[in-house]
């Protein structure tokens, strides 16, 4: 969002309540990981995708790039309710300053955040119509500066430069998309344009759960609800007094794939694993169904054909295979080539990490 600052070696920064998860990446077009390091991040110093502590985050981020020896050279991302993307329809403009007018023209009635208080920023994605009726399709950008300015001073006290903020689910795209894709033009009826593609959902099951319509490597629509595993694993740790490490570990013992019957462990802890499990996922469920109807009611909207789920709580065993029933949607549980030589957790933990850092 911020920069576009190329350098030999780019770490891919994903932050969450639980932990850190970094991964290093050359920049010379092959993707390939040079480094990466994950560590446990202290209760409340981050929260619903914001910075809480900025001094402790920034000791936290200062040991974890110590210890792994990676590079200095970073981009973050974000991920919470004070980002906005939304998918702005315009005539076709040549011009680069009339067409940045005309954004912030129409970015006033789509973004849900006064302009003068955010960054803002876009990318044409697609281009299509009649000579008479040429138009564009753009991405529009918008974050809060407040928001920003925490993760900046974070990044400062660890002695990182960050060579750029970037939308987390940007990089769960780009983390599968592999060599960037020409996007297909929209299609016009009478004419010999190319049919409109079909858009893929990405989700990201983390301590939130990032939800990304895209075609290609265009991102469509993008949502972050402040519900996930995270709050699935707290609601356990509360009710069988645990702490949130071992919540977790039970979460992915127990699961949603096998009969409670045949689960060894504590009686009571198993069964109550199992029933904040069935009501994460419902409640999982109805955040998608929320965020997939919003997105079709959106002007220009893509069909939707299948669905990718990454991230920590596809480690749960069955969980998105219920995920699935409730919203009658078939989901990809996926893990990017990049990080196929590393074990299936530190996989699904660093997929937006790694997406972050590469190549835009």
């Amino acid at each position: 969002m911020l920069s576009r600052t190329k350098t030999k070696a780019v770490v891919g920064l994903d932050i969450e309540a639980g932990s850190i998860a970094a991964t290093e990446v050359t920049s010379n077009g092959s993707g390939a990981v040079t480094g990466f390091g994950i560590t446990p991040l202290e209760a409340g110093i981050f929260r619903e995708g914001e910075v809480a502590d900025a001094d402790a985050l920034g000791q936290a981020l200062k040991v974890l790039f110590s210890q792994h020896k990676l590079s200095k050279s970073v981009r973050i991302g974000v991920a919470n309710q004070r980002v906005a993307v939304r998918t702005l329809q315009l005539p076709a403009i040549e011009s680069k300053a009339e067409l940045e007018t005309a954004i912030r023209f129409q970015a006033q009635d789509h973004i849900p955040m006064p302009l003068e208080q955010a960054v803002l920023d876009w990318q044409v994605v697609a281009r299509g119509g009649a000579d008479a009726e040429r138009r564009m399709d753009v991405v529009a950008v918008a974050a809060r500066r407040d928001m920003l300015a925490g993760v900046v001073d974070a990044a400062d006290a660890a002695g990182l430069r960050p060579v750029g903020i970037d939308v987390s689910a940007f990089g769960m795209i780009r983390a599968f998309a592999g060599s960037p894709q020409p996007v297909a033009e929209p299609g016009v009826a009478g004419t010999d344009e190319p049919p409109v593609a079909p858009a893929k959902l990405y989700c990201n099951m983390g301590d939130v759960t990032n939800l990304a319509v895209a075609r290609g490597l265009a991102c469509l629509f993008t949502r972050v609800s402040p519900f996930g595993v995270e709050g699935i694993a707290q609601k356990l740790a509360e009710r069988r007094q645990l702490t949130l490490e071992h919540a977790r570990e039970w979460l992915v013992h127990v699961g949603l794939a096998q009969p409670v019957e045949s689960i060894e462990g504590e009686r009571e802890t198993v069964i109550a694993a199992r029933e904040v499990l069935a009501d994460g996922v419902a409640r999982l469920a109805d955040e998608l169904r929320l965020s997939l109807d919003f997105y079709a009611a959106q002007e220009g909207s893509v069909m939707v054909e299948g669905a990718l789920a990454c991230g920590p709580g596809t480690r749960v065993p069955g969980l998105v295979d219920a995920i699935q029933a409730e919203l009658g949607l078939a989901f990809e549980v996926a893990r990017p080539r990049g990080l196929s030589h590393l074990d299936e957790d530190s996989a699904a933990r660093l997929t937006l990490s790694y997406g972050l850092a590469l190549e835009q």
